[in-house]
């Protein structure tokens, strides 16, 4: 059976170009999404063997949807796709399970290989990362852990994406009163006080691009 992946990225080119490659190497494009929401709700119903997964979405960042997929479906492996090769985040995908890491500007080129090395169990990332991370991580002298819940960082891109606290609860389907207190613990957490100091932690972070 030809290898299932799930492929999320916003920019439609992108996904064509790349679900061109992957076909062409005998993989199974089992569907294609534009955010991060999308491909975890597609991952519940339908558990990919790989999930490639843009870093910057919109909605859900690749980073969050990877956590959420690992978690409905622990047997797929996740590859995340990346202009970012800052050790903080790679060392952050790799806490995350993520498997793969991949930055685009190699993609072409690393992608197919990448997948081969997480479905044999291996962790990959591509050439222009960093080797000091991989030592990094298992040593576990790494970063401080993010001291936001997967829920607060989904929360928090949706306000740096410029959504009213209405709109986040209708986003997430929670009530305006649970909206306003992750907003709320956000801030506090964080120790800044106004939205646009939320956009600039946001960017800080990767969860949206400036």
């Amino acid at each position: 059976m030809p290898t299932r992946i799930l492929l999320a990225d916003d920019h439609l080119i992108v996904r064509q170009g790349l679900r061109a490659i992957l076909e062409g190497e005998g993989f199974e494009v089992m569907a294609e999404v534009g955010d991060g929401q999308e491909a975890t709700k597609l991952a519940r119903q339908r558990c990919p063997d790989v999930a490639v997964l843009d870093f910057s979405m919109p909605s859900l960042n690749g980073l969050d949807a990877a956590r959420e997929i690992l978690k409905v479906c622990p047997r797929a492996r996740a590859i995340l796709l990346t202009m970012h090769t800052e050790d903080h985040y790679v060392l952050e995908a790799l806490r995350a399970g993520v498997k793969g890491y991949v930055v685009k500007t190699q993609a072409a080129a690393d992608l197919v290989r990448a997948i081969h090395e997480v479905q044999r169990g291996m962790v990959y990332l591509s050439p222009g990362v960093s080797q000091t991370v991989v030592q990094a991580y298992l040593t576990k002298s790494d970063i401080p852990p993010d001291p936001l819940s997967p829920r607060e960082r989904e929360v928090l891109q949706l306000i740096a994406e410029g959504k009213t606290t209405k709109e986040v609860a209708g986003l997430l389907g929670i009530s305006f009163k649970t909206a306003e207190s992750h907003r709320m613990r956000i801030m506090r957490k964080v120790d800044v006080h106004e939205t646009a100091g939320l956009v600039r932690y946001a960017v800080r972070r990767g969860l949206i691009q400036p």
